[in-house]
């Protein structure tokens, strides 16, 4: 089976840093290859995966500078991608907004993953395509977006890229974007009434600079907190290797938290507020803790006491790579088996001079 892997423009595939999506993409790639699959990439020129790969931009595009530039960088490429896999493929495999709207050129069954959280208007927009397989990547996303075609697949961890710290676990961990979503002043708190360090590994975007100034950075102290930038896979083992636990205090409904599988695979527990997909990840007394408030995050810091050897067993059981591509193959299968539905054709016509145009649905 081809499969047309069309991702965005920005980001390599597998990330350097920043990344969740394509970090996501990479190990569906490398996994439909080994499961004998021909998987094609539509990304940028540095992506570096074990399938075939094309691209329009030579060069990663991130962080976005220009809101008017991405967004047209965004649909050049995949108006592009979307031309070129339905002159050789057998389906798209679609991962960002302007592709559904660009797959309607095209005769290609589609599938779609949901890489957002809830947006209202995203969610008006996914009902005008009710031909195209939709995948949620934790039931708690997919319990608030009613589609009519739609699955649950969790994402997942490929563990030879993480290693099973043995060193003695003396701080606290936060990974990710520096942003009040997620929670860092928490962890900056929790970290201050425990006495057990913390480090901060994540990007500071230029939207939230200001958090940035104001609530976190004068707290660091380079003892008790320490800020030590964005991480990349290498900075990641050697943070979540040594970490006590990682701290995940969430102020938003997450759509599933790749960081909490890797910081499982490098056998650090994790402690989460349990929001969004967290209860769906976090096996109490196994892999962390769900915390119902910032008191409970503190107790749980300062008494945790999980089994590194548990940890990585437990996501390298639940999360596993063979089990997220046998998932998505079956959703494959299933739209091809199905197709394209037929759309009855649109008359435009207008009603009067200078009213708006209406469309009006023909019979088939």
């Amino acid at each position: 089976m081809r499969v047309a892997l069309i991702a965005p423009p920005f980001i390599p595939v597998p990330p350097p840093r920043y990344g969740g999506t394509e970090l996501f993409l990479a190990q569906l790639a490398n996994g439909l290859c080994r499961a004998g699959h021909e998987p094609v990439l539509f990304t940028n020129g540095e992506s570096t995966v074990q399938c075939e790969t094309r691209w329009l931009y030579p060069h990663m595009q991130w962080p976005v500078q220009d809101e008017l530039q991405a967004s047209l960088a965004d649909l050049n490429h995949t108006s592009w991608a979307v031309r070129e896999a339905s002159r050789d493929c057998d389906l798209l495999h679609l991962h960002n907004a302007p592709g559904l709207a660009v797959s309607r050129l095209s005769d290609l069954p589609v599938v779609y993953t949901l890489h957002h959280p809830l947006v209202p208007e995203l969610s008006d927009y996914y009902q005008s395509f009710p031909d195209v397989s939709f995948v949620a990547i934790s039931h708690d996303q997919a319990s608030r977006k009613p589609m009519p075609r739609l699955s649950v697949v969790h994402h997942c961890i490929d563990l030879q890229h993480y290693r099973h710290g043995t060193e003695k676990r003396e701080f606290l961990v936060f990974l990710g974007r520096i942003a009040p979503i997620k929670g860092v002043h928490h962890a900056v708190e929790v970290a201050r009434r425990t006495g057990i360090p913390l480090k901060i590994a994540g990007e500071v975007q230029p939207v939230f600079r200001d958090y940035w100034e104001t609530s976190i950075r004068p707290h660091v102290d380079g003892k008790l907190i320490e800020y030590v930038g964005e991480a990349d896979l290498k900075l990641k083992n050697e943070l979540l290797g040594k970490a006590r636990a990682l701290l995940f205090p969430i102020e938003w409904e997450e759509p599933f938290g790749l960081v909490m599988l890797e910081a499982l695979a490098c056998g650090a527990p994790v402690l989460a507020f349990a929001r969004g997909s967290v209860p769906e990840i976090v096996k109490p007394g196994v892999a962390g803790a769900l915390c119902r408030d910032l008191d409970e995050m503190v107790r749980q810091a300062a008494a945790i006491e999980a089994s590194p050897e548990e940890c990585r067993a437990y996501v390298a059981r639940e999360f596993s790579p063979e089990r997220m591509v046998e998932s998505y193959v079956a959703i494959y299968e299933a739209a091809l088996h199905t197709g394209r539905s037929q759309k009855a054709p649109l008359e435009l016509r207008r009603v009067a001079t200078g009213e708006e145009p209406q469309v009006t649905e023909l019979a088939a």
